[in-house]
């Protein structure tokens, strides 16, 4: 029996030379041009969320596939171990008096399935792992978001944020400290997941 409706698209990695195209011909203009007019704005925060993932699916050696945007979690490592990841920055594109104030989002979500376009009864913090990606650096005309040493990496496992702060929405850097997060670099942070999740495993 076919499932009624219209199926989930299989959608392949594109390289950016892919065409735009008008009346059967392809435009002087490509894939590459859109992404250069979207995202060259690293900072702002909807850029630097996704730069995060990015950059710690790097690091896991996971990037070589395809972001899936409305997964219930954002990573999955190659362990099985499913991974949130969470960005914040002291400096914003535009202009501000002030350093910003370091929240994350932490809330509970409900999860929802791409398949079958079906949402979770219950809500719950859906990954394992929680990692919580700081662009720490503080000086506006030498801020570069490609500069991994500009970024430092907390990790913490979702059952302590369970135990810890239940339904608690959002947490200030300040408040996740007093977690005791594991703090690691771009070069430690695949190891540190790791850790982090075995040892969650082994408490559980």
């Amino acid at each position: 029996m076919e499932t009624e409706g219209f199926p989930q698209l299989e959608i392949q990695r594109k390289s950016g030379a892919e065409p735009f195209w008008s009346h059967g011909h392809p435009l002087p203009m490509t894939l590459l041009h859109f992404w250069q007019w979207a995202v060259s704005d690293l900072v702002s925060n909807v850029t630097r969320g996704v730069l995060a993932e990015y950059i710690v699916a790097s690091a896991l050696g996971r990037a070589d596939g395809i972001r899936a945007p409305w997964e219930a979690f954002d990573l999955l490592t190659s362990t099985g171990v499913r991974v949130e990841v969470k960005s914040a920055s002291y400096l914003q594109s535009w202009y501000h008096k002030a350093f910003s104030r370091i929240v994350f989002t932490i809330r509970p979500t409900r999860a929802w399935t791409a398949e079958t376009n079906a949402w979770a009864i219950e809500s719950q913090r859906q990954a394992e792992v929680y990692v919580f990606c700081v662009l720490a650096h503080q000086e506006k005309a030498s801020l570069d978001p490609l500069n991994l040493d500009q970024w430092t990496f907390w990790v913490l496992p979702s059952a302590v944020l369970n135990e810890q702060v239940a339904m608690q929405k959002t947490c200030s850097l300040s408040g996740l400290l007093k977690l005791h997060p594991a703090q690691a670099t771009y070069d430690t942070l695949a190891s540190t997941i790791a850790q982090v999740a075995h040892e969650a495993q082994r408490t559980t």
